[in-house]
Parts: structure tokens; C-alpha cells; sequence
């Protein structure tokens, strides 16, 4: 996981695997990630290959603690195998995904 500051808003990337093995890890720098900045709190997923049940917790959870911090959390760059899945289990009506821009356009 990278981060990095920009004005109004911070970039995570997210490494290939958002899993049960991954997300003991991930959790607290996202966590981290949320307590130590303002504004928007981009979580890039363009590098996202793999995320089951426990990723999507992490995510939800991230999503409330932003809240909580009043900061939005935003998945950017989420691949369409990883939207089906936010569809699938209607997450995709919390958590905020930023279209691509050819689907804006």
C-alpha cells in the first residue's frame, strides 16, 4: 500500500490483494491513513486483482471511520470483475466509486 498527499484529498493505493491475508495489514494503514489527513480519501483499486469478504469489511469499516472523521472515502480506478461484486452485494450504494472518465464523457 502507497500513499501519498495532495491538496483536498489523499491517494492509497491498494496493492493487487484485498483478502484475508492481506487485510490484517492494510487495515490499520488505511485506518492510519484516515486519521492522519483532510479531505476526500482516494483509495486507488486500478492494481485490485483479488477481494473477498474480509477486503470489502476493510473497506466498509475505512468507509465509517472516514465518516466519522468527516471525510468521504472514494474508490477510484475499481476493476469491472471488483464493481460486479460491489453490485452483487450492493455495496456499490455506499461506498462512493469515481467513474472512469470515458463513462463521464
Amino acid at each position: 500500500m502507497r500513499s501519498r498527499m495532495s491538496p483536498g484529498c489523499q491517494v492509497v493505493h491498494v496493492g493487487s490483494r484485498l483478502d484475508v491475508g492481506t487485510v490484517a495489514t492494510l487495515r490499520p494503514r488505511l485506518h492510519e491513513a484516515v486519521e492522519s489527513g483532510d479531505g476526500d480519501m482516494i483509495v486507488d483499486c486500478s492494481e485490485l486483482e483479488m477481494i473477498d469478504s474480509a477486503g470489502l469489511g476493510v473497506l466498509v469499516g475505512t468507509h465509517r471511520r472516514a465518516l466519522r472523521a468527516e471525510r468521504r472515502l472514494v474508490l477510484r480506478g475499481v476493476p469491472p470483475r471488483v464493481m460486479r461484486l460491489l453490485a452483487i452485494t450492493r455495496l456499490h450504494r455506499v461506498l462512493r466509486v469515481e467513474l472512469p472518465m470515458a463513462a463521464v464523457a
